[in-house]
């Protein structure tokens, strides 16, 4: 007994110690810790408080009730969602746009980093890596009226066409045609800074491998192959990983500036549903917080499930 209350105070004043020591290292970095506050309460106040919404999947939202009052039925909100046939082409299209942008847009920064560390450091090089930086800081509001610009009925691309003899096309209105727009616009605009990480990583790499492999008689692609590629490929693994985990989201700023209803058979996706049937179409908050909440739940799958594959399958080593 007399052993067991020793072992009983010895946690305690271990742990007690412990409680103390941490609040002396955040006193010793009071600083830091003040950085980091305001990141804490913007992801408090607009990630994790507002979760809370998600019991209106199972309720049937009343204006003069709120949240708390409106009643429960159960999984009835769900069953409305599956039977409906504009979520479940809003859901295909969804899955077929992202994996698209996984196959056509996620190599393309890659490749580019790739390229851009071929070209010897100077001048020339800044030029172009603000050249294709600078998209990125363009809204989708511009870009699209930019976008229609081009490819409406009397755009640029229209009348080049006419030019050279050939019949005008409804880019914009042709389904194909537009989603190969949609994957172009987003390489066009993200692609020289989602870059800037791999160039980082290229970065860290010292040059002396590259004069050892020139010594030993290896080549520009055999360098790339053997020394750059190895280092890109850890930081392109982790940014899989993170790409997979939001393959439910098609990219709705993009969508919503440059869709039409002529092309909702393929350019409409589950957060341009969502949008309308919270403010347009009157469905219900029930509606859109069920299909918000199997977004979440198949995007958190799926991260778990591409971290699994790259760590087990890929030997990488994942997050």
């Amino acid at each position: 007994m007399r052993d067991h209350t020793q072992l009983r105070l010895h946690q305690a004043q271990t742990i007690q110690q412990s409680r103390s020591r941490l609040w002396k290292e955040i006193a010793k970095h009071k600083y830091l810790y003040v950085l980091v506050v305001p990141t804490i309460l913007f992801y408090v106040l607009f990630s994790y408080l507002p979760m809370y919404g998600i019991v209106l999947a199972f309720k049937e939202f009343d204006y003069s009730l709120g949240i708390t009052g409106s009643p429960w039925i159960g999984f009835q909100n769900f069953a409305d969602v599956f039977a409906n046939p504009d979520f479940l082409t809003a859901f295909r299209n969804t899955i077929l746009i992202s994996f698209g942008r996984l196959i056509i847009e996620f190599p393309a920064p890659i490749i580019l980093a790739l390229l851009l560390n071929e070209i010897s450091k100077g001048r020339l090089t800044r030029v172009i890596q603000t050249v294709f930086t600078f998209p990125h800081f363009i809204s989708w509001v511009v870009i699209s009226g930019i976008v229609v610009g081009i490819f409406s009925s009397q755009g640029l691309y229209n009348q080049i066409l006419s030019v050279f003899g050939f019949e005008s096309q409804s880019v914009l209105t042709d389904g194909p045609s537009f989603t190969a727009v949609l994957f172009l616009s987003n390489i066009w605009k993200e692609a020289g800074w989602s870059a800037i990480l791999y160039l980082a990583a290229i970065a860290g790499i010292n040059p002396e491998l590259y004069e050892a492999a020139a010594v030993d008689g290896a080549n520009r692609f055999q360098q790339m192959k053997a020394i750059t590629w190895p280092v890109v490929r850890s930081t392109a693994a982790v940014l899989l990983i993170l790409a997979v985990g939001n393959i439910m989201n098609g990219g709705f700023d993009q969508i919503f500036n440059l869709y039409n209803p002529a092309v909702y058979n393929y350019s409409d996706i589950l957060d341009t549903l969502v949008y309308r049937s919270a403010f347009q179409d009157a469905t219900g908050f029930g509606f859109s917080t069920t299909v918000g909440f199997l977004k979440s739940v198949i995007n958190c799958a799926l991260l778990f499930a591409a971290n699994y594959f790259i760590k087990t399958v890929a030997k990488e080593e994942g997050l």
